[in-house]
């Protein structure tokens, strides 16, 4: 399967059958423009412009944005209600999380979290090979609790996302704040934005933290 981060929560999910998945299309509002690619369904965290650009996306693609279990081009999908911020929802609303399932690799894909880890969150989720999860605080869990997420969960990959660079609009935090809690080892820079892997990949012993360069600024 290949994944591949368009920016701020956006990531296009690719099986070997060529089947598609875009999560949480962004629109301007982030400071700079989404890839515009073909998908076969988007899947969406929650209603805001940033996480539900659905004209974004090329041809004629299914929207998730409720919970439940779905398949897609046989893309096993499962979501989860969470809250938006920690307090209940009250302050930015429900937020969805994400679990998919390609090629017998499963990725979670945490939208905009707002709340602290906790069991019952995390149970349905886990085991988990790609974690794709906010760091950037403010409107999400921060740097911190996003460590306390990778903890408990044990993925053996991490992506972390919408947090601020060069060109982001929105008062976030650098992902720098978020590396800082991990080794160097278990840090990687990768030149391009665009990821292949396998089931075979992945053995449960140590998580690898991978940041593409170009969204490093």
């Amino acid at each position: 399967m290949k994944i591949q981060w368009l920016g701020h929560s956006a990531f296009r999910l690719t099986d070997s059958t060529g089947a598609s998945i875009i999560t949480d299309p962004f629109d301007r509002s982030v400071g700079y423009d989404m890839p515009c690619l073909c998908a076969d369904a988007i899947a969406s965290s929650h209603g805001h412009g940033d996480h539900n650009f659905f004209q974004g996306v090329k041809g004629n693609p299914v929207i998730i944005d409720r919970a439940g279990s779905f398949n897609v081009g046989g893309i096993s999908v499962r979501s989860f209600l969470s809250d938006h911020d920690p307090v209940g929802g009250k302050l930015r609303g429900k937020n969805l999380i994400f679990n998919f399932r390609l090629d017998g690799v499963s990725v979670c894909h945490m939208g905009d979290i707002g709340e602290a880890c906790t069991r019952e969150i995390i149970e349905p989720l886990i085991p988990v090979n790609i974690l794709l999860i906010p760091v950037g605080g403010t409107y999400t869990i921060d740097a911190g609790e996003a460590k306390e997420y990778v903890d408990r969960m044990k993925p053996d990959v991490v992506i972390p996302m919408h947090y601020k660079t060069e060109h982001t609009a929105y008062p976030i935090d650098k992902v720098d704040a978020f590396l800082r809690l991990f080794d160097s080892d278990a840090i990687a820079e990768e030149d391009t934005d665009t990821l292949e892997f396998n089931a075979s990949d992945f053995n449960g012993k140590k998580t690898k933290i991978i940041v593409p360069k170009r969204y490093l600024g």
